[in-house]
């Protein structure tokens, strides 16, 4: 099946062909916008105007085929923008990449290559899109750098939300599901004028899962329970002739379960048989024998560490008790106010404040011993401003702004691994050294040794500021050509603090006695000793342990230069140039050493693209082709840092060189009303050139022509979309979507171990729809119930898989008011 979905994708592309799924919407703040049939109009460079007028890569998908197709969460748009993926890190959150761009961070306080907004207001930070997706008008997809607009760290490019608006007169719908894993979710909404002048909407979507989808191979207990719930409410307000507000607040929870791993073989440092580390001698007992009777074939198949084990306090080392589960919530207000100045100038001044909490619990063990848990505790607070005027000139359309932003972040965790091959190596390393007088001056006894380095805690404070300007203006040259030119200069700065540091005295006997040793050995400097609650990580420059601080301070001129040649009403070709940047970063990491949570300096992408949009066949067919190449400088990275200790552990990197290229497609087919086939596939080639980095093994190694992560060199999809009269009052809906990616990588060596296989999936919806409002229908996800995982990770002793979910499937009764 595989095989022939790739020949179906591949044929159904090769003549030009990028798939743009039926999207009939209009823009909330130019509502007089009239779009003939089969036209999508978009807002990509902050005004609506059809898609085909747009010299630039877009997809744009209408709510009712994201309602069909259920994409209810970041993960199911990749259903319908295939060249869009979504991978996990280990402690949960998302990593976007588009075209091949994306920044494999574990953090919450890092930012994406791929900006994500709703309504224009930046939701920057991945993790705050973790929340239900409720009442959306429709998502647009823009691929390249989207600096000069957007600002704010879109290398690949950037996804923003619409939702839907208050409406002049009542309205209101409501929908339940019934599904398997003892699924039932509900949502809604509620639309209509209050008065003279304002109206208002609420909507609201409540997910649950009774029944966890991930089996233990050894206990029979589940993970996987869905437990979300979102509400939005907004106000549209016109007070007097040419003024209006957009109000809006959104909140939502999460407490879900959180995702357990697959173990899938151990890391080349800590392999009982050809590991580079003495930790190979370490491995807990009976892991070995683990991984090779349970090596993953489906996705239900994971393992954790038992409860009543990680929950027992040992010594000085605290278990970590609870469900695991996130227990997140999260808050956005949002202000928009558009204000005439003429006949066709306007200001727009854009406020917004979003708020998100997170207390996780995780276990990325991989395998039911204490290898790796975490308790993820953090908080983003993040305030912007934009004020900006915009018009027209004859000719031309213009637009100047100015933007600031003001994030306040915390972001620490308390890990817990007292099974880890590691930890066993540090605690043998130090029984000689206990009647040393020099490293045991504190008198450690052998039973403090032996329990210690259980636990230990992550924390960081991150504090940004970002302020820039910008101009945008195109101009028709002649009635066939318009030449478009943005620009934005942006000062970014970023204060850290932060270490890896003790948690109620169980780093204190192998830090004091254990690491000093090592470090006297490697460095030549005996570091003064910690008290309980410090920093315990070493910084060589000083000799001592300690908190790591950093200031970051950046600027960028990020610019676009775009030609539209328009040689008829149905053909546009356009040629563009631009360059954005994402900035720097600074991590939060298991730390032994202070260069492990250095910051790493902004990237620069620089696009060259062309391409062509064609509509055919009397608007019946709509053919784009576009071809790019990424010249991508100092792009940053989560890579392997070669430890004196522990071998190999996590840094941020930028590799001064690389690039991306490749061909994008799309066919767009109405044959019949109410019927659409669409059709998109991406050929992309990434490269890394001649980059010195660290191997997973914590051997220095140079990856010239390494591909970049989780970039497939073939991404695809098939999409139908109907809603079809089967009577005079009763229509046929529902969509089919198959979407096929070709094998990638999750590092830069080509290790088998660490690899994404090639995989295709189908989800599909078939229902009723009443003209008296009721509707019904059956839907599937992953229909053909396909094996398969997006993201391979390492707790510094197992390599582990996050698999996707298995077959879903359910009921959905739906009324229209």
């Amino acid at each position: 099946m595989m095989k022939a979905m790739r020949i179906f994708l591949a044929a159904g592309t090769a003549v030009g062909i990028v798939f743009a799924a039926p999207a009939f919407a209009a823009e909330e703040t130019a509502p007089d916008t009239a779009a003939a049939e089969g036209d999508i109009i978009v807002t990509a460079q902050r005004r609506a105007e059809s898609m085909n007028d747009v010299g630039m890569a877009i997809q744009a998908v209408d709510g009712q085929t994201l309602e069909n197709l259920r994409v209810t969460d970041m993960r199911d748009l990749t259903a319908v923008a295939p060249s869009f993926t979504v991978s996990q890190s280990y402690q949960g959150v998302p990593t976007y990449t588009l075209r091949g761009i994306g920044f494999n961070t574990i953090n919450l306080s890092s930012t994406s290559t791929v900006g994500t907004y709703v309504d224009e207001v930046a939701y920057a930070y991945p993790i705050m899109n973790t929340g239900p997706v409720m009442d959306l008008e429709r998502v647009e997809v823009l691929k390249g750098p989207q600096g000069t607009l957007y600002g704010r760290n879109t290398t690949a490019g950037l996804i923003n939300f619409i939702t839907a608006k208050p409406t002049d007169s009542f309205e209101g719908s409501i929908k339940a599901d019934l599904g398997n894993y003892q699924t039932y979710n509900i949502g809604g909404h509620v639309s209509g004028p209050l008065g003279e002048g304002i109206a208002a909407r609420i909507a609201f979507r409540s997910e649950n899962s009774d029944k966890g989808w991930q089996v233990s191979n050894t206990r029979g207990e589940r993970l996987g329970q869905i437990d979300k719930l979102g509400i939005r409410g907004s106000l549209a307000i016109d007070p007097a002739p040419g003024t209006h507000f957009d109000l809006s607040v959104t909140w939502w929870r999460n407490k879900s379960d959180t995702v357990a791993g697959q173990g899938i073989g151990f890391t080349p440092a800590t392999n009982p048989t050809t590991g580079t580390s003495n930790s190979r001698f370490f491995n807990a007992p009976g892991l070995a024998t683990y991984l090779a009777n349970n090596f993953p074939t489906k996705a239900s198949q994971a393992d954790w560490a038992p409860e009543a084990g990680r929950s027992a306090d040992i010594g000085t080392g605290l278990g970590l008790d609870g469900p695991l589960a996130e227990n997140n919530r999260f808050w956005g207000l949002k202000l928009r106010w558009d204000q005439d100045l003429g006949e066709t100038t306007k200001l727009v001044s854009l406020t917004s404040y979003n708020d998100f909490k997170r207390n996780a619990l995780s276990d990325w063990s991989g395998a039911p011993f204490e290898i790796l848990l975490q308790n993820t505790v953090g908080r983003i607070k993040s305030f912007a401003q934009e004020l900006h005027v915009e018009g027209e000139a004859g000719a031309a359309n213009w637009l100047v702004g100015a933007y600031y932003a003001n994030d306040r972040i915390i972001d620490s965790n308390r890990t817990m691994l007292g099974q880890n091959a590691n930890v066993g190596l540090i605690r043998a390393a130090g029984a000689p050294l206990l009647a040393s007088p020099i490293f045991n001056s504190a008198g450690y006894t052998p039973l403090q040794l032996s329990q210690a380095f259980r636990t230990y805690e992550d924390f960081g404070r991150i504090r940004t500021q970002t302020w820039s300007l910008f101009a945008n203006a195109d101009a028709e040259l002649t009635e066939q050509l318009k030449l478009t030119v943005g620009v934005r200069y942006t000062e970014d700065k970023q204060r850290y603090n932060g270490c890896s540091r003790d948690f109620n005295g169980n780093m204190l006997p192998n830090v004091n006695v254990v690491n000093r040793a090592l470090y006297l050995q490697t460095y030549g400097v005996l570091a003064p000793q910690i008290s309980a609650g410090q920093c315990n990580t070493f910084d060589p420059v000083t000799g001592t342990f300690g908190e790591v601080r950093s200031l970051l301070k950046e600027d960028n001129l990020a610019w676009r230069v775009a030609l539209d040649w328009s040689p008829d009403d149905d053909t546009l070709l356009y040629a563009s140039v631009s360059r954005g940047y994402k900035s720097g970063t600074t991590p939060i990491n298991a730390a032994n050493l202070a260069r492990q949570n250095a910051p790493v300096k902004q990237e620069k992408l620089t696009a060259y693209e062309v391409g062509v949009k064609a509509t055919l066949a009397d608007r019946l067919v709509q053919a784009n082709l576009s071809a790019f190449y990424y010249d991508y400088r100092d792009k940053q990275i989560s890579t392997y840092f070669a430890d004196p200790i522990y071998t190999a552990l996590s840094r941020l990197d930028n590799v001064p060189d690389s690039e991306a290229y490749g061909v994008e497609g799309e066919l767009t087919i109405r044959p019949a009303t109410g019927l659409t086939l669409a059709a998109n596939a991406l050929w992309l080639k990434t490269r890394i050139n001649d980059y010195d980095g660290t191997n997973a093994a914590g051997q220095p190694e140079n990856f010239d022509g390494a591909q970049f992560i989780y970039s497939p060199k073939f991404q695809g999809s098939l999409t139908l979309a109907y809603d079809t009269p089967v009577s005079e009052t009763l229509n046929l809906t529902g969509a089919v979507s198959a979407r096929y990616q070709s094998k990638s990588n999750t590092i830069f060596e080509d290790l088998d171990l660490y690899k994404v296989d090639a995989y295709g999936t189908v989800n599909a919806s078939l229902g009723l729809r009443h003209e008296s409002g009721w509707s019904v229908s059956l839907w599937a996800k992953n229909l053909f119930d396909k094996y398969y995982w997006s993201a391979v990770a390492s707790n510094a002793n197992v390599v582990v898989r996050f698999a996707n979910q298995p077959r879903t499937w359910g009921l959905t009764l739906g009324y229209d008011f």
